[in-house]
């Protein structure tokens, strides 16, 4: 479970590097006008990013390093082709739209990433894995800049953190729902999960076992070497 929460994380860290990248180009006044703050703000959030996925890829399993280091030159190239195609090949309102649209999909993307701990806190009954801040900073975000999309009639704005606000808001229904329960054994009587704590108990079970067993022919063993000259005495003593 753990291995499995590293790498989604390691994955949504990526998701949301790709969004941040490209929102910046979005923002930039010969792309979009007026949009200096979604520029500021995602750049700034684009170096936080970098720095994650850098911590990430220190401290990962080689693995893991491995698939996280391909996903990220997916990431660069779809960012590097965005980034040429808008400057070289499109202008004006057409390069608006361009942006707009790659930057709306990665965004959803990146609000979408956390259904799959969305999926667990369903099956497991625990919010272990969702923590309230995350859960809130999302919906305050995504509702914050839903407002401001609105505000300044700007699609490629509201949309995504529409979705966003909507997910966020999700979570915190979740956490509401399951907040007394914040241990990974909250589901452990059914399911999958169940079976895997079952198979881990029986296998600590079978191993006390045969320790003990071990244990039991070395004490046997240790008394009929004690009890062997006192055997031969009395047979002697009989003769």
């Amino acid at each position: 479970m753990e291995h499995i929460a590293r790498f989604f994380f390691g994955v949504s860290g990526n998701v949301i590097a790709l969004f941040l990248f490209l929102s910046p180009v979005y923002g930039l006044p010969f792309v979009s006008p007026n949009n200096i703050l979604v520029t500021t703000i995602n750049g700034a959030g684009s170096v936080i990013e970098a720095i994650y996925v850098v911590i990430f890829l220190i401290f990962a399993e080689r693995r893991a390093k491995v698939r996280m280091l391909g996903l990220l030159s997916v990431v660069t190239a779809i960012f590097a082709t965005v980034v040429l195609v808008s400057l070289l090949a499109l202008h004006g309102k057409a390069r608006t739209v361009f942006c707009g649209l790659a930057a709306t999909v990665f965004s959803i993307c990146m609000y979408a990433s956390p259904l799959s701990i969305m999926r667990l806190v369903i099956k497991t009954k625990s919010v272990e894995y969702m923590p309230f801040l995350l859960s809130l900073s999302v919906f305050l975000c995504g509702t914050s800049w839903f407002i401001y999309g609105l505000l300044g009639l700007d699609p490629f704005i509201y949309i995504p953190n529409g979705c966003g606000s909507f997910l966020g808001l999700m979570q915190l229904i979740l956490y509401a729902i399951y907040r007394k329960n914040k241990g990974p054994a909250a589901g452990a009587g059914k399911g999958e999960d169940a079976d895997d704590a079952d198979e881990v108990e029986d296998a600590k079970k079978a191993a006390a076992a045969v320790e003990m067993g071990e244990a039991k022919i070395k004490v046997d063993d240790d008394t009929a070497v004690v009890d062997e000259p006192a055997v031969v005495d009395k047979v002697a003593a009989q003769v």
